[in-house]
């Protein structure tokens, strides 16, 4: 796994790479020894709040006009798209999975975890969305998810089955070899090629270049993907569900850069949000054409004039409606379905105490309300200002 640490720019790329799931300090006796229930218990994801049953099917998309980046001798880009949609209950097959069991040992080991907690028990979790359900009538939003570097999508799962309960189509893609561990067609499972070159580059200069690089690469696998659902001749069978209208994109760390890089560079995307990624690639000097955009970060980092300029400087570049959150007593993590989780498991990180419960529920909240107001054009004063209901929630000048 890639040692940020060693960097000189430490703090900046601890935002693009996950340091440890959550961060326990070594030697302590949890991350050690787990209590026993926790060994065998069984995880599940939150049930959506939306008033729809939940979908989900599975593309494997090539596009054959660009090579893959980081290992050209592969060919062409390929990605996986996890298409999670609102349903017709009572619909479809079995739950669908949460990841492979060889997804979860490479994630558990990537985080120091290995002989900790077995795979399966990450791999079993149990989530909501039924495979192949009916879809429910109507057409629909869509939102675009991209997950943090060296995670793979399944880590943005409890996201993705809240917005389609909400009524939203949900595009959620792994980009190949960007994470340390991601299933693609033919028993291949793909590594972290991505995360090697960050660590093979001389200095924290050239490490943020290449994720720079990983964001604008992930706003052409976005346009691509645009392409192939909204275009056309769409490759997935539903397709016709998608209002090509009303599109969204949101991301943690680096999927987030990505959200405001893909912005920049396609029209189609009418709003986007960044969960707690730096902007290695900066929003343009010249805004996005008016369109909303919302940042949700750590407050320990991405206050006004914290350690991560880049927010204080892509705050000043957005041109539209705007909102710039942190979260107290929140983590890098928060923003993902690890601290649920690893709540349910009674693991919490001392570096960020929010509970993991309130985690989920805040991403949730906010993200949605955010979809709601922009995409359907629902009024969601959730977004106006501090609510007493989410005291953790800051909202800084606009």
């Amino acid at each position: 796994m890639v040692d940020i640490r060693r960097r000189t720019a430490a703090v900046l790329l601890a935002l693009a790479l996950p340091l440890s799931l959550p961060a326990v300090p070594a030697g302590t006796a949890l991350a050690a020894s787990p209590p026993p229930a926790s060994r065998t218990a069984q995880l599940q994801l939150p049930l959506p709040t939306g008033p729809y049953a939940t979908g989900r099917q599975t593309l494997h998309l090539t596009d054959k006009s660009r090579r893959d980046p980081w290992v050209p001798s592969a060919g062409a880009r390929e990605l996986m798209v996890s298409m999670y949609y609102p349903a017709r209950p009572g619909t479809g097959g079995q739950v669908a999975e949460y990841m492979t069991t060889e997804e979860a040992r490479l994630l558990l080991e990537s985080q120091g975890y290995a002989g900790v907690f077995p795979p399966e028990l990450l791999s079993s979790t149990r989530t909501n969305a039924r495979t192949d359900a009916r879809p429910a009538a109507g057409r629909h939003p869509l939102v675009v998810l991209s997950p943090g570097f060296s995670l793979n999508r399944a880590t943005l799962t409890l996201l993705a089955e809240e917005l389609a309960g909400r009524g939203y189509v949900v595009a959620l893609i792994d980009h190949a070899h960007e994470s340390v561990g991601t299933a693609f067609p033919g028993d291949r499972t793909l590594t972290c090629v991505a995360c090697e070159k960050v660590e093979s580059v001389p200095d924290g200069r050239a490490s943020e270049a290449v994720l720079a690089s990983v964001a604008n690469g992930r706003a052409a696998d976005v346009s691509f993907v645009l392409d192939r659902l909204t275009g056309r001749h769409p490759v997935w069978k539903d397709a016709g569900m998608i209002d090509g209208r009303r599109v969204g994109m949101a991301g943690h760390s680096i999927g987030g850069n990505s959200a405001a890089r893909a912005m920049a560079y396609d029209s189609r995307i009418r709003a986007g949000v960044n969960m707690d990624g730096t902007f290695f690639a900066p929003v343009p000097v010249h805004g996005l054409d008016g369109r909303p955009f919302m940042m949700l970060g750590t407050d320990s980092l991405h206050h006004p004039g914290g350690e991560d300029r880049s927010w204080d400087k892509g705050w000043k570049r957005l041109d539209g409606w705007k909102r710039w959150l942190t979260v107290t007593g929140s983590g890098h993590f928060t923003f993902i379905d690890l601290p649920v989780l690893g709540g349910q498991l009674g693991v919490t990180d001392p570096e960020a105490p929010l509970p993991g419960k309130r985690s989920g529920e805040i991403t949730r909240d906010y993200v949605g309300a955010f979809f709601d107001q922009h995409l359907r054009g629902m009024s969601r004063p959730l977004l106006d200002g501090p609510s007493s209901a989410n005291p953790e929630v800051d909202f800084h000048p606009r």
